[in-house]
């Protein structure tokens, strides 16, 4: 969270001029990221007030929080390959209607759920024989159609997007090698692994909580996402450092504008920038 606020002032007081359709991708991943992270952290105290209004409001706004989330690693899987695999894509109002559908869309399940009253105070039993309130949805079928099935969903699509654009920094990185230049492994790593962060894949580890990999899962789980805004925030920053403008493939204007037509290679060599 710290290091989201860092990124978010940043752009909005720096920067903003300057951002292009994907930094503002990014800052609202940063957006619904905070919020997600905030209202998880506040949950707790909030169920202990036994205030079934603020238990209610906390709830909607975490679930929502969470669904916005995974709606924008979506966009940035969509965006990535519209920018990369497609190239000459022109959509009217690009950013407007990503940015109306991720937040939107959302709201209306979010929504959905609050009316069915979904959303109530849940007792969860800890190892050491204590137990934490916590405001969450209380109807199991609803958390895994809602919850499980959707991000399931943003999984199968952003993991094709994933393999796709992996596929093509190891064809880039054949092609530089057998033409005499030089081929910097540790720069594809990063690039697969920011690319990993962007698309939220980390987020799958929850699929593996089950028998013996239970505890590991929920410990690999809780240190990977915990840091996703800081490696988000790297990500960020190293953007705007070493290749500021380079980024500007805009689908709304791709097919009006000449200087954006590049080959598939250039392309891949520009992602293998990002990272450094």
């Amino acid at each position: 969270m710290f290091f989201m606020t860092i990124a978010l002032f940043m752009h909005f007081l720096l920067r903003k001029a300057k951002s292009n359709q994907a930094t503002k991708i990014l800052m609202n991943m940063f957006v619904a990221l905070f919020l997600l992270n905030l209202s998880f952290l506040s949950n707790e105290s909030v169920a202990n007030t036994n205030v079934k209004a603020a238990c209610v409001f906390i709830a909607l706004l975490m679930h929502y929080s969470m669904l916005t989330t995974f709606t924008w690693f979506f966009i940035q899987a969509l965006h990535m390959y519209l920018w990369l695999i497609r190239q000459n894509v022109a959509i009217t109002n690009y950013m407007r209607n990503i940015t109306v559908f991720s937040w939107m869309f959302p709201a209306i399940i979010a929504g959905g759920v609050a009316a069915s009253k979904g959303y109530k105070a849940v007792i969860i039993n800890k190892t050491s024989g204590k137990n934490t309130r916590m405001c969450w949805i209380t109807d199991p079928f609803i958390h895994y159609i809602v919850n499980i099935g959707y991000y399931a969903f943003v999984f199968i699509f952003t993991t094709g997007i994933f393999l796709m654009i992996a596929t093509k920094i190891v064809q880039a990185q054949q092609i530089k090698v057998s033409d005499g230049r030089r081929n910097k492994f540790g720069k594809q790593v990063l690039t697969v692994l920011s690319l990993f962060l962007l698309f939220g894949l980390t987020w799958a580890v929850a699929f593996f909580s089950h028998g013996p990999m239970l505890i590991p899962s929920y410990y690999i789980f809780t240190v990977l996402n915990s840091f996703q805004g800081f490696f988000l925030f790297l990500y960020y920053y190293n953007i705007h450092k070493e290749i500021e403008g380079h980024f500007s493939n805009d689908p709304e204007k791709s097919c009006s504008t000449s200087t954006i037509v590049k080959s598939k290679i250039n392309a891949v060599e520009n992602v293998n920038n990002f990272p450094n």
